[in-house]
């Protein structure tokens, strides 16, 4: 198998789990904190704005490269197998049926509001300066 053939297969399994993830934070056996993490990185997977947008050079892609599926790594091994199992067979026949990708406005919000906050902390800082 070539690299670029690795590549893809690892794309398609980090974007199976975190449509997995979606459907573990609606599934009622999902324990509380693993569900407000799901609802964190599908928040933030689905989001149509990045933390790290693209355009600034190398740390743009870092959150699509390195955290968001350390993160989606992280909340997988969390879940318990018994709902992995379930929510892994939705998505894959979500998946195969060709659905729309989802979108989260609130994950998009999420951004923003940090965003916000951090210009703000920052126009503070040079204020008192």
């Amino acid at each position: 198998m070539s690299i670029l053939q690795d590549i893809q297969q690892w794309a398609r399994r980090v974007k199976r789990d975190a449509v997995t993830l979606w459907f573990a934070y609606r599934h009622p056996k999902t324990p509380w904190h693993v569900k407000a993490l799901s609802a964190f990185v599908v928040a933030y997977a689905l989001s149509p704005i990045d933390l790290i947008p693209d355009f600034i050079p190398v740390l743009g892609y870092l959150d699509d490269v390195l955290l968001l599926p350390g993160l989606i790594w992280l909340t997988i091994r969390l879940l318990p197998r018994n709902v992995l199992a379930d929510c892994r067979v939705t998505a894959d026949e979500w998946m195969s049926h060709g659905e729309s990708k989802p979108r989260s406005l609130w994950g998009a919000a999420l951004i923003l509001v940090i965003w916000v906050g951090a210009g703000v902390v920052l126009w503070r800082r040079l204020r008192q300066g």
